[in-house]
């Protein structure tokens, strides 16, 4: 097994980082496209660099970490930053500017509001009669902020 492990050269790295980019192809959701890269630039390293086999495989592993980390950070900015201006499934944004006709009277301070099919927690600067249309103003957490709509 070591007289394998010491007749690697950079030929059978860049065939390695190809063979787990061809894979990559089959559909792996990108688990397979960082280390079929890390396994590339450890065969160009090779080429002009002698390495042990031992150094080839913890720089192999160590590229396959960075790589795949810098890709998380930049996945991660990204899908955050979608969220923020994304309104499918994120009921918090889809209630502001809704107006509804109350069912109770509002007190000043926080109360219950029935909205849709859910209660939530809302709070009003103003004393607020049932039967007024008020709207919705902004979601800190759970609790609404409401108004009358005027």
């Amino acid at each position: 097994m070591l007289e394998f492990l010491d007749s690697i050269n950079h030929w059978h790295w860049l065939a390695f980082g190809l063979a787990l980019l061809a894979m990559e192809l089959l559909g792996t959701a990108g688990y397979f496209l960082w280390l079929g890269i890390s396994a590339l630039i450890v065969g160009v390293i090779f080429t002009s660099l002698p390495m042990s086999w031992q150094l080839q495989w913890v720089s192999f592993g160590v590229f396959s970490l960075i790589t795949t980390w810098l890709w998380w950070r930049r996945q991660l900015k990204a899908d955050t930053k979608d969220d923020q201006s994304r309104d499918l499934n994120q009921k918090q944004k889809q209630l502001v500017g809704q107006t509804l006709v109350l069912e109770e009277d509002i007190v000043v301070g926080t109360n219950r509001l029935k909205l849709g099919d859910t209660t939530w927690s809302a709070r009003s600067e103003t004393n607020i009669e049932k039967g007024n249309k008020i709207i919705v103003t902004k979601v800190d957490g759970i609790i609404l902020s409401i108004k009358l709509n005027d």
